[in-house]
């Protein structure tokens, strides 16, 4: 179980995985054009669908974060910065994740608390991996 520190380690992590190129950047940098994906788009949606379940998990359980992982949503799309059909895939993703659980968990349960665990280790895990391939 992630501990409460690990909890804000892993939206430092995100909000250090938007020190990447923008999309229009890593064009640029590459010499590609913009509607091509940058290297880390699957990784990139991944991380958009576990943000939109902790979202909701960790408001379900009680958290007192408020709007934290939507607004972590929002900062890695103001950086990457990406085509609008990009923009809609990565919040589809974050919808879907955030949908999933909503189907399935009304009340905070010990499952509901193991898949925020899970998935706050899984995002680190992610999180880190961009900044240290991607990263500038």
């Amino acid at each position: 179980m992630i501990d409460r520190p690990g909890r804000k380690i892993f939206a430092v992590i995100v909000a250090a995985s938007i020190t990447l190129p923008s999309g229009s950047a890593w064009a640029q940098d590459f010499g590609r054009p913009d509607t091509r994906e940058p290297p880390y788009e699957q990784q990139l949606h991944r991380l958009s669908e576990i943000l939109g379940a902790i979202h909701y998990l960790r408001r379900l359980c009680d958290s007192d974060e408020g709007s934290l992982w939507r607004d972590q949503m929002q900062a890695l799309i103001d950086t990457e910065l990406p085509s609008p059909i990009r923009r809609a895939r990565i919040i589809d993703r974050f919808n879907r994740g955030f949908e999933t659980f909503r189907a399935v968990y009304r009340t905070c349960t010990p499952a509901a608390t193991l898949a925020i665990d899970r998935y706050m280790e899984e995002g680190v895990k992610i999180s880190r991996d961009i900044t240290v391939r991607y990263g500038e």
